[in-house]
């Protein structure tokens, strides 16, 4: 077990060792009962729900799904699976990728076989944006091995309310511009608020940073004194660390300008807020969601087969145009034309804004940015550093 393991604090143990416990609960069956019933455990941030409607996997296979939401966080998900008991509750992890290197080296998940999957080569934005020798391989693959389905691509930004901030903002200076103090939010995570904020200080000459996406100790250091500088000038009024704060802090109108996820803002939109997602003339954070095999050598040959038949399906054009219109994220080539041509299942609305969606984030990969790293160099500098800009 590695450091990080080793510096996971109790609390933190049971707050997310308790979040399984508490999706098992859920469930209404002991687990050695789910699983005679056939039920896949699907362990998700909380993005990659189609409005709890699997029937179509089950209609394909016989199979039920029970989705389990958890945090993102690098140590958080290592300690869901590491100390949690995680690989013995979950067959599928469906969280942002490029964590393959811990993964793999603590025996965590298995290889893939794309054979097993038809609708991977039918997936263009794969080859396109994921294949080898591509910043993106590294959200899916490791040594030249694929570990995870991509089942979702987007370039992340920031949220802001028009109202309050007077008009559209398009830097992620807005993060730390005092006229916005007391109401701005970043998100408890040093692989987006820290990677956004190296790539403005870097673009706005603030710091000298090679790479965002994997800064030296001296370059993580000058962006952790810069947001140390602001915390204690009052610039955030909170570090949020769940979707369902994020929404809250928005909704309620708490914050003017937020460090956020896309899904957040349609959320906040639903419920009548007129909330935005910024485009940065910065660039993007980029990255791609993985669904990863967790390692069980004890799963049963047919419940490895529905765990395939699942990844498949996360890569089929209903999933991915459900996704699509209800978060915002890119899925697969596939989600435009089936929207339209399906109106049983998505109004002609649904489909121009499913088409929309997709063209968008096409959009922001072309236009570029940083590539967030899930996993730096340096990674347990960057946890005590993030450590210590919380403590500040």
């Amino acid at each position: 077990m590695n450091n990080i393991m080793r510096g996971l604090d109790r609390r933190r143990f049971l707050a997310y060792g308790g979040a399984a416990a508490a999706g098992l609960a859920s469930a209404g069956l002991p687990w050695r009962r789910a699983a005679a019933a056939g039920t896949v455990y699907f362990g998700d941030i909380g993005v990659g729900d189609p409005g709890g409607d699997w029937s179509k996997y089950t209609a394909e296979t016989g199979w039920d799904v029970n989705l389990v939401a958890f945090g993102n966080a690098p140590s958080a998900v290592l300690n869901i699976l590491i100390a949690g008991g995680g690989t013995t509750i979950y067959d599928i992890m469906n969280i942002v990728g490029g964590m393959q290197k811990p993964l793999v080296e603590n025996d965590l998940i298995v290889p893939l076989d794309t054979s097993k999957m038809p609708n991977w080569e039918k997936n263009t934005y794969i080859r396109d944006y994921l294949g080898a020798g591509t910043p993106g391989f590294n959200f899916i693959g490791y040594n030249d091995t694929i570990y995870g389905v991509p089942s979702v691509l987007q370039g992340d930004t920031f949220a802001y309310l028009p109202e309050a901030t007077g008009g559209p903002l398009d830097s992620y200076g807005a993060l730390f511009d005092p006229k916005f103090k007391g109401y701005v939010a970043l998100e408890d995570n040093y692989t987006t608020a820290g990677q956004k904020t190296a790539l403005y200080m870097k673009s706005a000459g603030l710091a000298t940073i090679n790479d965002p996406a994997d800064m030296t100790p001296g370059e993580l250091k000058a962006v952790i004194d810069f947001l140390i500088e602001k915390k204690k000038e009052g610039q955030f009024r909170v570090i949020w660390s769940s979707f369902e704060q994020s929404v809250n802090l928005l909704v309620n109108k708490e914050v003017y300008v937020m460090d956020c996820w896309e899904p957040m803002v349609f959320v906040a939109k639903s419920k009548g807020v007129d909330a935005v997602y910024a485009d940065p003339k910065e660039g993007y954070l980029l990255w791609a969601m993985a669904a990863y095999i967790v390692k069980n050598e004890r799963r049963a040959p047919e419940r490895l087969e529905a765990a395939y038949a699942l990844l498949n399906f996360l890569l089929s054009p209903w999933y991915g145009a459900t996704i699509t219109g209800s978060r915002g994220y890119m899925t697969n080539p596939g989600v435009g034309e089936y929207a339209k041509a399906n109106p049983g299942e998505f109004s002609a609305e649904q489909a121009e804004k499913v088409a929309a969606i997709d063209a968008n984030v096409k959009r922001k990969f072309e236009q570029g940015g940083t590539w967030q790293n899930r996993w730096p160099a340096q990674v347990e500098l960057y946890e005590s550093e993030w450590a210590r800009f919380k403590a500040a």
